[in-house]
């Protein structure tokens, strides 16, 4: 079995702990395979500023990087994970992926933006289905662009719905089939297994992953990446054996351990 893990943070996202060089230790003592950091790149403004680094903070990431990559003897990968909005996709194109030389970029969908000021998508103010709806049209549109080597955690929204119902089945099933149709792996989430478990229909469950919508996505086909979506280093490599424990119990036979160079095995 390779362990890889394509989704872990800093502490320069602030709200991480570790830094690159504790991240690739931790994986070097866990027998990683590969290894992609993913840290929350910047915008060229204050939009998310709290949750990401600095510009002037996004050279020396790079830097750290490209320097530990080095001491170890698997490979690791220079990333970022990012949110979509149309007035930033071409910082995301050319400051992000070309001038910083990002090896992968995540497409990591928290935010919807409703008239006057971005949304966090991790709230209950997801049960407003207008709002849902715009979250599903502006990260389908998102996914169209074709920057993106995965979707992270593409159930997000089940965190707070109640139910899986006609309405978030058209849309998380919209972001799916988006996914599916540009080639586009999906990730199991290693993260939401952790978190404060949810209530909904007398079921406990996960906040996400949600199951009923990754029997769907099995049942339509897509591909499927576990990862740790690591916010501690020392949890660099477990969330992604809690993802393909996940995986074989929805029945997947087949995920992407490196989404680079596109290599799969059972989970």
């Amino acid at each position: 079995m390779t362990l890889t893990n394509f989704h872990c943070h800093t502490f320069l996202c602030n709200h991480a702990n570790g830094s690159v060089e504790d991240l690739i230790v931790a994986a070097k003592n866990a027998g990683c395979g590969a290894l992609g950091i993913s840290d929350h790149n910047p915008y060229p403004d204050d939009t998310w500023s709290a949750t990401r680094m600095t510009p002037g903070q996004m050279k020396g990431y790079v830097d750290d990087v490209r320097r530990a990559a080095k001491t170890v003897n698997f490979p690791v990968y220079l990333g970022f994970e990012c949110e979509y909005d149309p007035r930033y996709l071409d910082w995301l194109k050319y400051d992000v992926a070309e001038k910083a030389g990002a090896d992968f970029m995540v497409y990591g969908s928290h935010w919807v933006y409703d008239d006057r000021f971005h949304c966090y998508v991790y709230i209950p103010s997801l049960h407003d289905k207008k709002l849902l709806i715009k979250y599903t049209d502006l990260t389908v549109e998102g996914i169209k662009t074709g920057i993106w080597t995965f979707l992270a955690h593409p159930d997000l929204p089940m965190a707070f719905l109640e139910k899986w119902d006609s309405e978030a089945k058209a849309c998380l099933g919209a972001i799916l089939d988006a996914a599916i149709d540009c080639n586009l792996p999906i990730e199991i989430n290693g993260l939401g297994m952790t978190r404060q478990k949810h209530c909904s229909d007398g079921t406990v469950r996960y906040q996400y992953p949600f199951d009923d919508f990754w029997y769907y996505a099995k049942e339509k086909g897509a591909k499927v990446i576990c990862n740790s979506d690591a916010h501690d280093f020392a949890d660099v490599i477990d969330g992604h054996i809690r993802g393909r424990d996940y995986a074989r119990k929805i029945g997947f036979t087949e995920i992407v351990v490196n989404p680079i160079t596109g290599a799969t095995e059972a989970p």
